[in-house]
């Protein structure tokens, strides 16, 4: 999958609000890939997708806000509150030992259906209370879907799957958003950048993934820096089921009894291809293929905290979309 020709993933230095920031040294990027994900959405629709989202941010005072509201006014275009909170996804990682077996890996692969977010995908490297981490984002969001802190932790969040559907999606999609701006917690993408900038190390990092009630369930998947930290944390908004250990996670429960419509493309068949899987820091991603790699793949990564080190590459449409990003912290 190499390509010399292929463009570069942008490394933006950010030691103040991570969202203002990004923007302001790739607004060029952030327009282009608005562009893309609002093109099928009247301007008036996503106006009114923008008011009712800032509203639930203002009505349970969440510390976002200001933040989003500084995105919002430097892009003076609707999109920044909706797209800031509102997320669609299907993921697939793989936690376990390195293959010397002395360190903890997080191999992940982001699907989404908006376009442009593989080909404009940028590497944050933040400036944090806890110390520096990496996150793979975009410019002008404000929450943290993927990343790797050195010394302490390598984390990735899950879309979940949707809870109790009745077989007609518009519904399902509607109820489920309803009870989320019901609740007055964190998003799981806001609460995990959190984690990213405080938490210490492995150990803190699992207990407040696991502990922190959230606006909407989620799965999320946290590697330490030893070969025997490794979990994934399915969480409903006040419960959560932990999985210590080497193991997969896709867009559908692992937990006995919970219940609810995987997501994404193939979730099962994901989880079964990744299982198994020694991550390698490949450049080439040569693990990665049919179903993992499917139409909807935007972002591969391989992250090693132990290390300091993270492998990534962006995709649209089976493909790479830039070169392949080898950073180490």
């Amino acid at each position: 999958m190499l390509n010399p020709s292929l463009p570069e993933i942008p490394v933006v230095n950010i030691d103040g609000d991570l969202g203002p920031q990004t923007l302001e040294a790739e607004r060029d990027r952030a327009e282009k890939l608005l562009d893309a994900a609002t093109s099928q959405v009247p301007r008036t629709a996503l106006t009114a997708l923008d008011f009712v989202s800032r509203r639930w941010l203002s009505r349970w005072d969440h510390a976002s806000l200001p933040e989003i509201d500084k995105v919002a006014d430097m892009l003076g275009r609707p999109g920044a509150y909706f797209l800031s909170v509102n997320y669609e996804w299907g993921c697939t990682c793989r936690i376990g030992p390195s293959p010397d077996g002395d360190t903890a890996r997080l191999a992940r692969v982001l699907d989404w259906r908006t376009p442009g977010l593989g080909r404009f995908v940028i590497a944050a490297r933040v400036a944090a209370p806890a110390g520096q981490y990496l996150a793979m984002t975009w410019p002008g969001y404000t929450g943290v879907l993927q990343g790797m802190a050195p010394g302490r932790f390598s984390a990735a969040l899950n879309q979940a799957p949707m809870r109790q559907p009745i077989g007609l999606y518009a519904i399902d999609w509607a109820a489920n958003k309803a009870r989320v701006w019901s609740r007055p917690h964190p998003t799981p993408a806001h609460l995990l950048r959190e984690v990213f900038e405080s938490a210490r190390n492995f150990t803190e990092a699992k207990a407040r993934l696991t502990e922190t009630a959230i606006a909407s369930p989620c799965i999320f998947v946290l590697a330490g820096t030893s070969d025997d930290e490794c979990v994934v944390i399915e969480r409903e908004e006040e419960r959560a089921q932990v999985h210590s250990g080497a193991g997969v996670a896709a867009n559908h429960w692992r937990a006995v009894g919970w219940r609810g419509l995987a997501r994404g493309h193939d979730s099962a068949g994901r989880s079964r291809a990744l299982n198994g899987l020694t991550p390698r820091f490949d450049g080439d991603f040569a693990w990665l293929e049919p179903p993992v790699l499917n139409p909807l793949t935007r972002l591969a990564m391989v992250a090693d905290a132990a290390e300091g080190r993270v492998v990534a590459q962006g995709f649209e449409k089976e493909a790479p979309a830039t070169a392949p990003l080898d950073l180490v912290l």
